[in-house]
Order: structure tokens, then sequence, then C-alpha cells
């Protein structure tokens, strides 16, 4: 059974500037650049059949423009138990309606709601033993965030093997949002 999502393709020159925030965070389990992605959409794994379905959906998406995606932060989940550190994206109207209609589309094939508030970001590292203490010190150490921004000409659909987390992440279908 494929475990899908779908998402956004980090470009490789700001995938290369984003790992070079690898370092100096104990207990960090830092994702390679190559599996880079803001998830839009967590589907999760699906029997063959709604997986035909799921692409089935996804190809009459049309009116959708490509837009500027700026990532301006970088934050961690977790709070006093720290499990992610991410670069974050900064609001994007264009993005939002792109999440929401994915996420109508997916509900009305038969798929539950996402359970997530939708929060779009790139995980940098997965934590498991960081102390709340180790990020404040990492986040007040690391230079400057400088921004960073590309242009998002299409979304993917993803599928994962089960891992420890952070990929490999191969691209089912693409799906290309218009100029």
């Amino acid at each position: 059974m494929p475990r899908l999502f779908t998402g956004l393709e980090i470009p490789p020159d700001v995938a290369f500037a984003l790992s070079l925030k690898k370092g100096g965070l104990p207990g960090a389990r830092w994702i390679d650049k190559d599996n880079y992605h803001i998830t839009l959409r967590y589907v999760g794994e699906v029997d063959n059949r709604t997986a035909a379905e799921i692409v089935e959906a996804l190809d009459r998406f049309t009116g959708f423009e490509s837009f500027v995606l700026r990532l301006d932060h970088l934050g961690s989940f977790g709070g006093n138990k720290p499990r992610a550190l991410f670069a974050g994206a900064e609001p994007s109207a264009a993005l939002a309606r792109l999440h929401a209609s994915q996420e109508r589309a997916l509900q009305q094939i038969g798929l539950p709601p996402d359970s997530r508030k939708f929060s779009p970001h790139v995980t940098l590292a997965r934590l498991k033993t960081t102390t709340p203490g180790d990020l404040a010190r990492y986040l007040e150490e690391t230079p400057r965030f400088v921004p960073l921004s590309f242009s998002v000409a299409r979304f993917v659909l993803f599928s994962s093997r089960e891992s420890m987390g952070g990929g490999p992440y191969l691209v089912e279908e693409s799906y290309d949002l218009a100029a």
C-alpha cells in the first residue's frame, strides 16, 4: 500500500541554503536536502484503488497560477518536548487556496479531513533527545535567517517508504500550475 501526500518541491539552490543550517544542535537527526519539501496534504497509507482516485481528483485541478513562496524564519514544533526544527513559510493567499482546494477535493472522494492545522514549512531536522535549552541556544546562536524565495510552478504527489522519517520521497505524479 502506498503512503501518499501532496507537496511542493524545494529548488536545489534553496535546499542548499537551508542545508547550511545543519549542525550544532544536540539530538538532531538532519534531513537530507534532497528530501526537503512542503507538505500540502498528508494522505497516509491507501490501497491502489484509492491512490488512483487521488490521482484522478488531482488531475482535475485547474485555475491555479504559479506564485512566489518565501521561507522567512526558523521555528520548531513540540514546545517543551521539541520534535522538529523547520524553516517556516510566510503567509501566502495562493498557497492557502491551493491547500484548501486539495483538502476539499480529497474529502469529496471519501478521505477524512486532515486533523492537523496547515502550517507550511520545510522540516530541517527531527528532534528526539533535544532539550528546550539546546534548541533555544541553537536558535540564538544561528546566524539571522535570510529569507529565501522561489517560484512554485507545480505541486506533486509524493510517496514515501516506511522509515524513521525524512525520506526517501518519490514523486509519483506532478501537476503544473498555469504560468
